[in-house]
Formats: structure tokens, sequence, C-alpha cells
């Protein structure tokens, strides 16, 4: 009996392979139990034959609602089916039934059913690309193109990755394992480095596949922040230390030679503006380039393509995991990312809740920390404490359910030497509680789903854009001048 099928291309002939599709159908009418076998396997689109398809779906129906799919059930489904009816109707059932060579080989059906869909969406595709490649579009650029095939060849490449239920001892024996890789480790982290000793200690370093949110308003230094915590990571790979790793930064509002110019500052502790206007002394233009070399080889991977869009970024991120290897995403940051192309007719609340869960899935494909900046709202200058909170988070519904853990940068410092008094009185006692925070900076993790929450106190040195731990004799002056 011949079918009408899917697959021909121009003159080309797609794979395709019937028989196996009707012996898989015969050996389910026979006995339905079979399906359960296969249905995880084999979906209604992965068939040549469409009315293969629609009679795979119909079983599906069927048994999904506690009945019989045999050939008598069938056929008052397809009473009014035109293409089945084209092809014999009810006959072609039996006849499915009848094609059953060996009940046994169902999974093997299924799996070739499948390859051969492969195989057609791979036709397609190449056909595809060919099409777009010989059409001038000036709306899409080819590097649009060419990205947009990879992330279809990926998806297509993962596609058979299939996870369902599982049984608790396995589960059990894979946490096992990490736990005994922990307690093996005592006093070391497990996570990614953030380079700094407290923050390590809250966090246990940045863990692998959370979504890490760092927030605060501007100037408080969560570019300065997250820019430290890529380069520590990368610097203790360098130097085979525990938690180190690749790191790709995703600098959406800085250029990379500002990203470069920061971290030359930080290492020579040549102030950055003096870098970027060539007013250096002889003996600090040789420093320079001493800490340069120094820093030429960590595997710090810098893009800063503008208006980048989250689909781009996994596509670039993936790419860089198959050739380099990666262990830290750094996204700067949130909303100057854009969703995906489909989409773009969407609120920015939506659009935001759709780069977020993209953000976190990406943390699991890869499995990596993303550490993702973000602004927070106006709210935080309306109110006399000034200290951030969840709710002042931008579009915070999303970002506050997708992230594992979420961070605020705070410096008084900043809010404080704006309000020097003019009274003589009043600005003496303004220089004492200055002279208590600056260069003070505060790291509250308002959010953790495996650990505590709590502020860290660190020392941010605005000349050279650094963060530093803060030293314990330093911390408790400050608490001192706090208490007074």
């Amino acid at each position: 009996m011949i079918l009408n099928t899917q697959t021909k291309i121009g003159m080309r002939v797609l794979p395709h392979n019937i028989e196996a599709e009707q012996s898989l159908l015969g050996a389910i009418l026979i006995s339905n139990e079979y399906y359960e076998a296969v249905c995880e396997i084999v979906l209604p689109i992965h068939f040549a034959a469409p009315v293969n398809g629609k009679i795979y779906e119909a079983i599906g129906s069927l048994i999904s609602q506690g009945l019989v799919a045999d050939p008598i059930t069938l056929r008052a489904y397809f009473e009014k089916n035109d293409e089945l009816k084209s092809i014999g109707g009810g006959a072609y059932l039996i006849q499915l039934v009848n094609s059953v060579v060996s009940v046994s080989g169902v999974e093997d059906y299924a799996s070739l059913i499948r390859d051969m869909y492969l195989r057609r969406q791979l036709m397609l595709l190449g056909d595809d690309i060919s099409h777009k490649a010989s059409t001038f579009d000036l709306d899409m650029k080819v590097m649009d193109q060419v990205e947009h095939a990879e992330m279809r060849l990926y998806e297509m490449a993962t596609a058979d990755n299939r996870s369902g239920a599982e049984v608790f001892s396995k589960a059990l024996t894979v946490t096992m394992g990490i736990v005994e890789s922990a307690y093996k480790n005592k006093g070391k982290l497990i996570g990614v480095t953030t380079g700094f000793k407290d923050l390590d200690k809250t966090l246990g370093g940045l863990s692998r596949s959370d979504l890490v949110i760092l927030a605060g308003r501007p100037s408080m230094g969560k570019t300065a922040l997250a820019t430290n915590i890529a380069f520590n990571a990368a610097m203790a790979h360098c130097h085979k230390a525990d938690g180190g790793g690749k790191v790709m930064f995703f600098s959406l509002e800085m250029s990379k030679e500002q990203l470069v110019t920061r971290i030359l500052s930080q290492e020579s502790k040549i102030p950055s503006e003096k870098i970027r206007r060539g007013e250096l002394r002889d003996d600090e233009f040789i420093k320079l380039v001493e800490s340069g070399r120094k820093v030429a080889e960590i595997p710090l991977y810098i893009d800063d393509t503008p208006a980048l869009n989250v689909s781009t970024l996994r596509s670039r991120a993936r790419k860089l995991q198959r050739q380099q290897g990666l262990d830290l995403i750094v996204v700067d940051y949130l909303q100057l990312l854009h969703g995906s192309a489909e989409k773009k007719n969407e609120n920015r609340v939506q659009e935001i809740s759709e780069i977020t869960r993209t953000l976190k899935a990406i943390a699991k494909e890869l499995n990596v920390p993303v550490l993702a900046l973000s602004q927070l709202s106006r709210a935080v200058e309306a109110r006399e404490d000034k200290h951030p909170q969840l709710s002042d988070l931008r579009e915070s519904g999303s970002i506050e359910q997708d992230a594992d853990v979420v961070a605020f940068v705070y410096r008084e410092e900043y809010y404080e030497s704006r309000r020097e008094p003019s009274d003589l009185e009043e600005r003496k006692k303004w220089q004492v509680r200055m002279g208590a925070i600056v260069g003070l900076a505060e790291v509250i993790v308002a959010k953790q789903r495996h650990g505590p929450i709590g502020t860290i106190r660190m020392h941010f040195d605005g000349k050279f854009t650094k963060f530093d731990d803060l030293a314990e004799s330093r911390e408790e002056s400050f608490e001192k001048k706090v208490m007074a």
C-alpha cells in the first residue's frame, strides 16, 4: 500500500523507513504496553508518513484516557479521516497488525524512526541555510544566520538527551559522591572562587548551575566587583589554586579596552585615569608593562558585543565551552540584554522574565555558575535608609524567582559624601562619620537557596576600582566608630 510521505525536497529523496513505522504501530496495537517503552523516544512528528503520525498520536490519546487502542477503537476514531480512508480505512489498521514480524524490536523501530527524522531535519536545515545565504536580507546579518544555524544544530545534537524520573538510589549515589568530594576537600572550595575570603565563606564559592544576581544602584561598584571576581577566578586557574576556572565575560556596557584598563590599574596600583590619559612616569610605564605580562595568559575571555540577545549569548558560551572549556559566565548587565528575536513584541517585564529563565537554563545546561549584574529601581533613592532590598530589583518578580543567589553592593560613603553640611559643627560630625565609612563597602546576600544570608564588609579602593577583604583590625575599628 503506497502512503503519502514527507520524503522529498526538490528532486532529492529524504531518509525514511515506512516499514519500521508500520511495524512499530502494529506492535503497539497488539499490546499497548509497548507504547510506554517508546513514547519518550518517538513523537508523532517523527513519522515520515503523516497518517502514521496521526495514528500514533491517536493511540497515545486513547491510552492516556485509560482506553484500549486497537484496530476496532481506532477505526471509530478515524471514521471521518479522509487520509485514512484513502489508504483503506480500517483495512490499513489490520494491515499494521499483520505486518509485525517481532514485537521484541519495538525500541529499535522507535530509534530508527527518530534517526530518520533527524536525518531529514539535517537535510532540510542545510537547504534552509543555503537558501538564506543566497538571499540578501538587510534585516538579517550574516553572523546572525551563522548563530541561528549553530543554535539549530546544537538543539538537534542535544534532542536525544532525555531525562525523566530516576530511582532514588541512583540519585543518592550521585549526591553522596558530591558530599564525599566536599568532605575530602575540607577547607577547600567546591565552587568557583570569588577571590574574597569572607564572600567565599558565605557562598561556598559560586556553585555550578547557579544563577547569581549581583545588583546595585549606579556607582556602587557592581561592575568593579564582577570584574574582580572574574579576574580572581581566572588568575586562580593559572596558579592551579582551588576554585580557579576559565571565565567568559559578556560586557554589554564597557568595551574590552576599558575592562582591561581596570584590570591593569588594580594590578599595577596606577589609577586608571592616568593610564587612559597616558600621564605616566617612566617607572609607572615599566610597572604597567610588567603587570601586563603577569596577567597576559589568564583564561579570561571578553565579549563586548553591544545589544546582545540571550540566544546569541547562549550560543557563544556553548562554543567556548566546547573549544576551550568554561567554568564561569559573567554578564554585565542583565537589563542591556535582549530576548529572542521572535519575542520582540513582548513588554519589557516579559522579556526580562525570558532572559532570566534562559540564563538559569544556561547555568544548568553548561553546568557553570552564571553571575549576572542587575540595576536597581530608583525607589532606593527615595528612602532614608538606602540599603537595597529584594523589592528594589527592576522587574523583580522574575529576577528574584529565577536566581539561586541575590546579592547587593552598597557603599554608604557614596551617599554620605553628598550630604556635606555647611554648618561648622555639623560638618565636624559629618567628618567623623565619613572617617568611619570611607573605603567601606557591603555585599548583602539577601537570598541564597542553599546557604545563609547576611552582610559581608569589604574594602573598596575607588582609584583602582578594586575590592579587597576587609582586614580584621579595620573591621574592629569600624565597629567601634559606629558604636560611638
